[in-house]
């Protein structure tokens, strides 16, 4: 069976998509990855009958190595540009998709839910919305590599090792940790942290979701119990305000992980737990 790791580009699977007549799950990464960070997501959801579409965001280049190489690409992305984006790719499919989502993925996921657009929708470590007031001191520890100086707003900013330790992988080994942010881990556009930091000061903002439309389907959030990076305060805070839909809305507390927890050694525990919820209802 070929997966969609196989397809190398968005049209391509975007193509085979359509071509298969399975339920699509299309996965949004997040900061400081690439779409390869879902390839054994997208196989497992595979061999459970789905269809799998890992878009990038705009301009996310093929590789790890290529995109340490040549940072500067990731640089001005917003996040109202990025959900602009996968709703562009979300429209291309012939059935409404299961999405899928991590960190700042979780967050456009459940934007683009809100526009009605998916079937319905994980949201795992998401980054916080408009509404969402909560704001722990480790995850303004995890952002201050970006926030801590103004003009990375228009830069592309990797992570140190010990900067990607505390803000994605404190819950696993020295050991896994260094081969995660060996194999992973790539330099992430500033803007949209500081697009969330000011969302409840700016009435324009565009880090804001539709949670009370009618058309926005099924919602998991799940939750790291040590993520530093959205820690339970804020998954919390997000599912209070996301409640208010008349969908089902459902959290769930992962034990023992931290915001690496799609990547990591533990991923298949996440992911099977995704499965459960989207089985129910696609």
């Amino acid at each position: 069976m070929s997966t969609a790791a196989e397809f190398t580009t968005t049209d391509e699977q975007i193509e085979r998509a359509n071509a298969t007549g399975l339920n699509p799950v299309v996965f949004i990464h997040g900061l400081w990855l690439l779409p390869s960070s879902w390839d054994r997501w997208a196989t497992l959801f595979e061999e459970a009958g789905f269809t799998a579409v890992t878009p990038g965001w705009p301009d996310d280049p093929d590789t790890v190595g290529e995109a340490r190489a040549h940072p500067d690409v990731f640089a001005h992305k917003t996040v109202g540009q990025v959900a602009d984006h996968y709703a562009d790719v979300i429209g291309q499919l012939k059935k409404k998709p299961t999405v899928i989502g991590h960190s700042f993925g979780g967050l456009i996921t459940q934007m683009v839910a809100g526009r009605g657009l998916s079937a319905a929708s994980v949201a795992i470590d998401p980054a916080p919305f408009r509404g969402v007031l909560p704001l722990p001191f480790s995850s303004l520890k995890s952002a201050s590599p970006v926030l801590g100086n103004p003009a990375n707003r228009d830069r592309a900013i990797p992570l140190t090792f010990d900067q990607f330790r505390y803000a994605f992988a404190n819950a696993v080994s020295e050991a896994e940790a260094t081969e995660l942010y060996d194999t992973f881990a790539v330099p992430a556009s500033g803007r949209p942290l500081f697009q969330a930091a000011v969302a409840n000061l700016n009435p324009w903002t565009e880090v804001k979701v539709e949670t009370k439309n009618p058309d926005r389907g099924p919602l998991l959030i799940i939750s790291g119990e040590k993520d530093n990076t959205v820690p339970w305060a804020i998954a919390n805070a997000s599912y209070k305000q996301q409640k208010r839909n008349a969908n089902v809305t459902e959290i769930v507390r992962m034990a023992n992980r931290g915001h690496a927890l799609v990547i990591d050694s533990g991923w298949r525990e996440v992911a099977d737990t995704a499965l459960a919820f989207v089985r129910r209802f696609v």
